[in-house]
């Protein structure tokens, strides 16, 4: 099922004109108490937009707006102007090696993120910013809220396709601001900023719900979901690692994509030190001295009374580019 908005879902119910805003929360709080609180909020509107037959969500996937892309959608095709372009990384995939690549698309509803992988990655040698990017059969995931496109193996792209326009794009409210690290505040949104990895801590492994990622609890060999009961569960971890930038340090919090890019592994390599922990010893030795590009938010650990940087991008910092940024 696509993880839309419920704030989303109940639009389309009221915007159908068979229930009025009013009408929906009562029928919400009706429905939750007579499967005696069973329920989510969004399992209670999947419910009653049946009952009215109103189609929340299409079957039939067409070339899409970015504003209508939603994770665990598959087989979508949308159209934006690139943005931004991302250098392509190397990393280690058993006994070779594999590359993965990112760029940015908008249109004028908003921008999305697009992932190429391995041999995918050659196909944005010609891609350049401004250009208007067709990509065909691609699926959706989400990481750390944000949604993702995925070529996947039967995706395709196009590169200014004849008829296809974009006008002004709408840039999403988020815009990383370079920031030295004495300047990071609390709860400040979307900075970016450039650090030498001085600490590494081992990573912290756990299991979330395959449905919603969501924790998952084991009790007897069994994964429990506050949302969905007993659940499959998948094997998820973050990692902590200290940045100065010669004005300061803060600790930088990488969720399990981020912590894959960080490394430049794969899941199954960094699964491994869940059971063999003093493996991970070298590569923290390795990531001493490196410099990243690092976007996200700060926000304050109550707990130990101190600002951390929950990372969202990382990229190996590029010396051309920051010595170009200083003489300027």
């Amino acid at each position: 099922m696509y993880k839309v908005p419920l704030a989303e879902l109940k639009n389309r119910i009221v915007g159908s004109g068979k229930l009025s805003s009013a009408e929906l929360e009562q029928r919400m709080k009706e429905k939750i108490n007579e499967l005696s609180g069973l329920i989510s909020e969004e399992g209670a509107v999947h419910i009653i937009a049946n009952e009215l037959e109103i189609e929340l969500v299409s079957t039939v996937i067409q070339k899409l707006k970015i504003k209508e892309i939603y994770a665990g959608m598959k087989n979508i095709s949308t159209v934006g102007k690139v943005m931004q372009k991302y250098e392509p990384r190397t990393f280690v995939k058993g006994e070779g090696t594999g590359k993965v690549c990112s760029l940015v698309v908008g249109d004028e509803t908003g921008t999305v993120r697009v992932v190429f992988w391995n041999d995918q990655v050659d196909l944005l040698k010609e891609v350049n910013q401004d250009d208007v990017l067709l990509v065909k059969d691609a699926y959706v995931r989400e990481n750390r809220d944000q949604v993702e496109i995925h070529l996947g193996s039967q995706g395709s792209i196009e590169v200014n396709p004849a008829g296809e326009t974009i006008g002004v794009v709408r840039k999403a409210a988020k815009s990383y601001e370079r920031k030295k690290i004495e300047e990071l505040q609390d709860l400040e949104d979307a900075a970016e900023i450039v650090g030498t990895v001085v600490q590494v801590f081992d990573p912290r492994f756990f299991y979330v719900c395959s449905q919603c990622n969501k924790r998952a609890v084991e009790s007897n060999g069994v994964f429990q979901c506050n949302e969905h009961g007993t659940v499959e569960a998948q094997l998820s971890y973050v990692l902590n690692a200290v940045f100065d930038d010669g004005t300061g340090m803060i600790r930088g919090v990488f969720w399990k994509q981020q912590t894959n890019h960080l490394l430049g592994k794969d899941d199954a390599q960094v699964a491994q030190y869940k059971e063999e922990l003093p493996l991970f010893e070298d590569v923290k030795n390795d990531l001493l001295g490196e410099q990243f590009k690092l976007l996200g938010k700060v926000r304050k650990n109550e707990m130990f009374d101190r600002l951390e940087f929950n990372v969202q991008i990382v990229e190996k910092a590029n010396a051309q580019e920051e010595l170009a940024r200083l003489s300027q």
